[in-house]
């Protein structure tokens, strides 16, 4: 694999780097200011045969335009939604993403944020802190989880994993996907707006697509109501942001859970005063076990390919 030229888009692990440094010829895009990124990817376009990014930086449509040798594209990340799937099918490059290790690590954060957010932990932890607890002050009482109705919007892996930990609370389990899936022993709803109007905590966990983009919109939150919970754990466009914001300002939505956002690195900053609000930065996977695990996917993936055997985890590139 020493001759394969791999281009990391973004700072993301420091194992992962350091592995691809020594067993690849690799080119940071970061090393280049951004102004000049362009300039840089022209520069060494005939020595990158591979790009492996995160939730960040992918590879879109003008960072393949820049490399014509490019084989391959290995995602540090579960998501492919920084990556241009038609055009890597058009030009016939490889895609790997790192499904299934990060299951459990991002359905236990999700039943953590639901949690804090619920039991405002988060309120509690600056209570005790500021010395407000040995003033005599009082806090609110705050909301249960156990035996709520929970729905879950995208049934695969990770919301099956997130189903297993909530029906551990006693919870009643509803989803909604593009098909039914009987086998669960979970209620079906065909129509998210009825599931969202019938659910407790509504926790979102479906793909990236054109589809799904802003699938959760006024509707959907009018729908939640003033005693619901959002929780998204997915990506931060699934969510039409501006109306999450206006309803929790308004108090036509109960509080929220959000480990992403539509425009990350930034967050809403008319949400930073909110008690019914816990903000994480796309921490979901991030643990030392899973991390480790990831990166060694993409190095496997990126093996295989250098010597022209089958990929670990090969993405089913759409046909149109």
């Amino acid at each position: 694999m020493e001759n394969l030229g791999v281009l990391l888009t973004t700072p993301m692990n420091a194992y992962l780097e350091e592995q691809l440094n020594q067993r690849c010829k690799l080119f940071r895009l970061w090393d280049a200011p951004e102004e000049d990124q362009t300039g840089f990817l022209t520069a060494h376009a005939d020595s990158i045969g591979a790009v492996v990014g995160d939730t960040k930086i992918g590879a879109d449509a003008k960072i393949i335009a820049l490399l014509p040798k490019l084989e391959i594209v290995s995602s540090f990340s579960v998501g492919l939604d920084k990556i241009d799937l038609q055009v890597c099918r058009e030009k016939g490059i490889s895609v790997t993403n790192t499904p299934d290790v990060l299951t459990d690590d991002v359905a236990d954060l999700t039943i953590g944020l639901v949690l804090t957010t619920m039991r405002q932990i988060c309120v509690s932890n600056r209570f005790v802190r500021s010395g407000a607890w040995k003033n005599n002050d009082s806090l609110r009482l705050t909301t249960r989880f156990s035996g709520k109705r929970v729905g879950i919007l995208g049934l695969g892996r990770i919301g099956m994993a997130i189903a297993k930990r909530s029906k551990a609370f006693g919870c009643s389990i509803y989803y909604h996907s593009r098909s039914e899936k009987p086998e669960t022993g979970y209620t079906y709803y065909s129509n998210l707006l009825d599931m969202a109007t019938n659910s407790d905590v509504l926790i979102v966990a479906c793909p990236l697509t054109e589809e799904t983009h802003h699938i959760i919109n006024r509707q959907v939150i009018n729908a939640l109501g003033s005693k619901g919970v959002l929780i998204n754990i997915g990506r931060g466009p699934l969510v039409d942001e501006p109306e999450l914001v206006a309803a929790l300002l308004d108090g036509r939505l109960g509080g929220a859970g959000l480990d992403v956002f539509e425009n990350e690195p930034e967050a809403p900053k008319e949400l930073f005063g909110l008690d019914n609000v816990v903000l994480l930065p796309h921490i979901g996977s991030s643990t030392w076990e899973t991390c480790k695990v990831m990166a060694d996917l993409v190095l496997k993936n990126l093996e295989a390919h250098a010597l022209g055997k089958p990929l670990l985890t090969p993405v089913s590139l759409p046909c149109k």
